[in-house]
């Protein structure tokens, strides 16, 4: 459910190459429309000269809509020179999750919307085994199985290409802020990842980037690692190499089996995976590069 009136926020994003007079520029322009600021969270890059903010107003306090607040605010992002979002808590988001046959990951955030501490509307799950239908649909969100084809399969690549395109399709249907990996063992194709950039993002049970690829807790278990976590990320076409979201970690020892450390190792991708989603919800995140700026 979106906010109540008096809980309704517009949410400012901006990056721009630094100098002297930013904060004062973005101060007065909303002092002048009299914009009441809730928070604030700033960010200066000296290497890359990049400042960054992220600036919430109570939306009661100016006079006229999110879209009359955006064409006064492009002349202000114009000269600075940056790049700006404006977004409307009032504004339900939509989130599309794609899973395969764990469940943890999934069931968590299919928990948090049902009870509303997630801030967005799952609009549909898409599971390439049908194994996860009964617990979404439990949930009274929409189920759609879009099978791959087998290792082996003579024909595994194109089928591979058919399926990918009917996600693209369903996904472009719904629109959505974040099409979330919620544990979804496919590689997604360069060219999704492109078009989805800035909204795909996956949690891999790795701490990044030690132990990319698969089995990552069988690879920590051989390695004898006295720490395991898990990586929030955008997706790239560079597997697991995208912009880190947020990421944690839980302690283990020599008496940990590899079947411990993936059983411990779920409870941490569940709360990385919910923290970043929920960041990126409420418009906390800035990509710089293959960095992130991310307003706690």
């Amino acid at each position: 459910m979106p906010p109540p009136p008096e809980d309704r926020r517009y949410v400012i994003t901006l990056s721009c190459p630094d100098r002297t007079g930013i904060v004062a520029r973005i101060s007065g322009f909303l002092a002048d429309l009299g914009a009441w600021i809730t928070e604030a969270g700033y960010h200066a890059d000296v290497d890359a000269k990049v400042f960054c903010t992220r600036q919430v107003v109570d939306a009661a306090s100016v006079p006229f809509g999110v879209d009359e607040l955006r064409a006064r605010f492009d002349a202000v992002a114009t000269e600075l020179g940056g790049t700006y979002r404006i977004s409307d808590t009032g504004e339900r988001k939509r989130v599309v999750l794609l899973a395969t046959r764990d469940e943890h990951c999934l069931h968590d955030l299919l928990g948090r919307a049902w009870t509303g501490e997630l801030p967005a509307q799952i609009t549909r799950v898409i599971g390439n085994h049908e194994s996860l239908e009964p617990l979404v649909t439990a949930h009274g969100v929409p189920f759609h199985h879009v099978p791959f084809p087998r290792p082996g399969d003579p024909h595994r690549e194109a089928g591979k290409v058919t399926a990918f395109e009917k996600i693209r399709e369903m996904v472009a249907a719904d629109d959505p802020d974040a099409v979330v990996m919620a544990r979804f063992m496919q590689i997604l194709p360069a060219h999704l990842c492109e078009e989805w950039a800035g909204r795909a993002i996956n949690i891999h049970h790795s701490f990044l980037p030690s132990f990319a690829g698969a089995r990552p807790y069988h690879q920590a278990h051989t390695r004898g690692v006295k720490l395991i976590g898990a990586t929030c990320h955008y997706a790239t076409a560079d597997l697991d190499a995208g912009p880190i979201i947020e990421q944690d970690v839980i302690r283990v020892d020599h008496g940990d089996t590899a079947a411990d450390m993936v059983r411990r190792g779920r409870d941490i991708e569940r709360l990385v995976l919910a923290r970043g989603l929920r960041w990126h919800l409420e418009d906390r995140i800035l990509v710089q590069g293959n960095r992130t700026i991310v307003f706690r």
